[in-house]
């Protein structure tokens, strides 16, 4: 049985899409690897990784969408807004958590952003919330609770907390994206990291500004590659695949961004760790299978 053109271009379509997905979870992952290589205050990494994730992800848009930029941004409304501000909140928690918790405690916490998201759109929008998710919360908090009552690596309230936090911020970014279907995710999130610069220079001061050719590459690495370059794959791949799909996809930047910074500096959170993380890992990714099979499949629609 031959296959037609559209259906070839299709399938090609989605092979490139989960290639570009996957590479932008690789990028991502790097995050705490770069982090932990960096010999700055957390505010100097804040400002400097904004500020450069921001101007990376505005070329791009002045390259792609050209005279329409401008426009992009105009049209954003509150909800793109929201997202730009849950976009900051996230990303300086991050900074600021790696200084309190191991990069697995982290990431791990942050992948339970699609269970808070269903959630929060029960309370905020009267979605059904469902046996299915709330079996998979239940698994995914005692997983985390596996993870912080054995912890062998360091993890504090405050490094507990902003963990909360970065997944309570990308659920809420969620839920607007769905509430404000207008809402482009890569223009807000250059606005969220335009946002995250300017907090971070305004928290450092001078001290900002003195930073060794060696720390800004880690930094330029930190902003430009693992932050901007991996959300532009991810969105542009995001586009030809299922939304449950991507979200899939996505949870490899959990395992390996535990995994870099154990092969490469030996942060060991210990087997308890890798117990609690296959829990809530395993809880999010049912749960996401579990939406696919009841919804028809839609590719997103975040550029």
């Amino acid at each position: 049985m031959s296959t037609s053109p559209a259906g070839s271009q299709h399938a090609n379509a989605q092979r490139l899409g989960t290639l570009l997905v996957v590479g932008a979870a690789i990028c991502w992952s790097l995050g705490g690897l770069i982090a932990r290589q960096i010999n700055l205050d957390p505010w100097t990494i804040v400002a400097w990784r904004g500020t450069i994730a921001a101007i990376s992800l505005l070329l791009f848009l002045l390259l792609r969408d050209r005279g329409n930029t401008w426009a992009l941004f105009r049209n954003m409304g509150l909800g793109g807004i929201g997202v730009a501000i849950c976009f900051a909140a996230a990303s300086i928690s991050f900074v600021i958590a790696l200084q309190h918790a191991t990069v697995a405690l982290i990431l791990v916490v942050q992948s339970t952003a699609p269970l808070i998201a269903g959630l929060i759109a029960w309370v905020w929008m009267g979605e059904r919330l469902g046996w299915a998710r709330i079996a998979a919360m239940a698994v995914a908090f005692a997983g985390i609770l596996l993870m912080v009552g054995k912890a062998e690596g360091h993890a504090d309230a405050i490094g507990l907390t902003l963990s909360g936090v970065i997944a309570v911020s990308f659920a809420f970014a969620t839920v607007l994206t769905r509430r404000f279907a207008h809402v482009r995710m890569t223009p807000a999130t250059c606005l969220g990291t335009a946002f995250m610069g300017l907090a971070g220079f305004l928290m450092a001061g001078l001290d900002a500004l003195q930073i060794n050719l060696v720390d800004f590459g880690y930094l330029f690495l930190f902003g430009a590659v693992q932050l901007a370059i991996g959300l532009i794959l991810f969105t542009t791949g995001a586009r030809h695949i299922p939304a449950a799909q991507a979200a899939l996809l996505s949870l490899v930047e959990t395992v390996l961004g535990a995994f870099w910074v154990f092969l490469f500096l030996g942060e060991n959170p210990g087997i308890y760790a890798l117990y609690g993380g296959a829990l809530v890992i395993g809880a999010v990714a049912a749960n996401t299978l579990y939406d696919q099979r009841r919804v028809q499949p839609q590719p997103l629609n975040v550029a």
